[in-house]
């Protein structure tokens, strides 16, 4: 099922993020992930790009151990990053071939080592140009892109922020999908003013529970996301209790899928950090059916 298509069906979409792992642990890990998760009746699973582009064949494999051992729609992460409008057709092509019928299209981050983004000579430069390009070469395919409630940390304001995720949608985006918050006031905002400027599309929340606190700081540092200050709190007094941390979080986590749901948001999707047991906490008490 297409991001179109699974999003116009009325109905809350659920769906997890996971990424490629870089050692033999990582990928048996990640297997049993992906079979604990499998259980869900979920709408697809995302496999994520790597930093600059570095994890783009690994990428397809697992999209295709997704679909093919684990039975679940595949949506593959895809970038700008290092490659020439013709590498990205080629892998376009590779993508469609294993049964990749969803990308989420990203410009992606700098390579390591460049504190800004440059196109190579022959290829593009932002996000919108990419969606462009999937959609004029693929015209059926599905296609998400990252939308930024607490704007994007190289946008000089979320007015330029939304404006940006207005080409993106406007060159052929299908659905928006959230970089990671915590404070649901924040969403509803970026929603409100989204739809001010013309933007349709659904636009899905992005939730990462908290189950390492220190983690999260890092994570939350790099994308220009915010903590509230009373979960701040709570978790930092308990930084030494690693079970006290994951319950705060995993509470949290519930507790804010609720009341997003309860506001008619059109999907649910999870950053899962190649772990189950949180993920799976929240899909029990979402109540999210179990797969027949």
């Amino acid at each position: 099922m297409s991001m179109s298509e699974l999003y116009g069906a009325r109905r809350l979409g659920v769906s997890v993020e996971v990424f490629p792992p870089k050692t033999p642990e990582g990928d048996a890990g990640l297997r049993r992930v992906l079979g604990e998760l499998s259980a869900y009746r979920l709408d697809y699973i995302s496999c994520t790009y790597g930093a600059g582009g570095s994890t783009q064949d690994r990428t397809l494999d697992w999209c295709r151990a997704i679909q093919g051992e684990f039975g679940k729609t595949a949506t593959a992460h895809f970038t700008c990053v290092g490659s020439t409008r013709a590498d990205l057709v080629a892998w376009l092509k590779r993508a469609w071939e294993v049964g990749v019928r969803n990308i989420m299209a990203l410009r992606g981050d700098p390579p390591q080592g460049q504190t800004e983004f440059q196109a190579v000579a022959g290829g593009l430069k932002y996000a919108n140009e990419l969606v462009s390009l999937i959609r004029h070469e693929f015209p059926t395919m599905g296609i998400g892109v990252g939308g930024y409630p607490e704007k994007h940390p190289e946008a000089p304001s979320l007015e330029a922020d939304l404006q940006n995720l207005k080409r993106k949608v406007d060159a052929g985006a299908d659905a928006v999908v959230t970089q990671l918050f915590y404070d649901n006031s924040v969403y509803f905002r970026f929603r409100e003013q989204a739809h001010r400027i013309g933007i349709t599309k659904p636009i899905v929340p992005g939730i990462m529970p908290i189950t390492e606190f220190s983690r999260i700081q890092r994570i939350t540092s790099l994308c220009g996301a915010s903590i509230p200050s009373r979960l701040c709190e709570r978790l930092e007094a308990v930084k030494d209790d690693k079970k006290a941390q994951f319950a705060i979080g995993t509470e949290f986590a519930i507790a804010q899928c609720r009341e997003l749901i309860d506001q008619g948001v059109p999907g649910i999707h999870l950053y899962v950090l190649n772990r189950s047991e949180a993920c799976r906490e929240i899909l029990d008490a979402l109540d999210v059916p179990r797969a027949t």
